[in-house]
């Protein structure tokens, strides 16, 4: 039996993408018969008819929404920690909202979370066959190439949206903007499990995305030292007695 899980969603402007998406995740759920879940979503900003395509198709679906809505745009790890933040379930599945990550592969990441025996884990997808432009792929092969010089964190893909983690693990991580593409690192830095699943990736269906790989380069070098620091920083004991008298 699965735990309670949430499937939290930052959109921003994904009218045309969000209601198809959570149709899938409800149809992809639903059909495992023995799990209980939630669609969370963060609408971070919108100035569409993002929320109302998302409550249709929730109704229509049978899906259990939550929709919190920002006023004005804060950015996609911000999003991500409202979402969890009010996330009624155990486990935390993240899916990016333009449909590019596809809901067929939540089954196995979430098999592949119950295999694993430690409190802390991130279960993180790759998407071995991507489809976007040669110059994107490119923009994501070198950020991912130093993030894996410097952090060595195990993970191919740290743009991939979908991942699985239990909301107690990410609870224990620090914030900070941008922490959404560190967050492996970061639960390797508390001594968590990462597991990598391969995933497919689709196209957009509409619109652009309203984010660019290149414009996030500089302030990703910096995080990324940030982080480095904090692993320096950090000093995990290790317990061998606990007496209660």
């Amino acid at each position: 039996m699965h735990p309670f899980v949430s499937v939290v969603i930052p959109a921003k402007n994904e009218q045309g993408n969000i209601g198809l998406l959570i149709k899938e995740i409800s149809e992809v759920l639903h059909a495992l018969g023995n799990i209980q879940f939630e669609v969370v979503l963060v609408n971070d900003g919108s100035k569409d008819n993002t929320v109302i395509e998302a409550k249709e198709f929730a109704a229509q679906s049978q899906c259990q929404l939550q929709v919190i809505s920002h006023e004005a745009s804060c950015g996609q790890s911000t999003a991500l920690h409202t979402g969890i933040f009010h996330a009624k379930g155990e486990w935390i599945v993240t899916s990016d909202a333009d449909g590019q990550n596809d809901p067929a592969d939540i089954p196995a990441l979430l098999q592949a979370a119950q295999q694993v025996q430690t409190e802390h884990f991130c279960i993180a997808g790759f998407r071995n066959k991507r489809l976007d432009t040669p110059w994107v792929r490119l923009q994501s092969k070198i950020a991912n190439g130093i993030r894996q010089r410097f952090l060595n964190d195990g993970v191919p893909d740290s743009g991939c949206g979908l991942k699985v983690f239990p909301k107690r693990t990410f609870q224990a991580l620090p914030y900070f903007d941008h922490m959404h593409r560190f967050l492996p690192a970061l639960v390797k830095r508390i001594n968590g499990k990462i597991v990598v699943c391969p995933v497919n990736h689709r196209n957009r269906a509409v619109g652009q995305s309203n984010y660019t790989a290149w414009s996030r380069a500089w302030v990703g070098v910096v995080d990324m030292f940030g982080v480095m620091w904090l692993r320096k920083r950090t000093k995990l004991p290790r317990i061998i007695s606990e007496e209660i008298e």
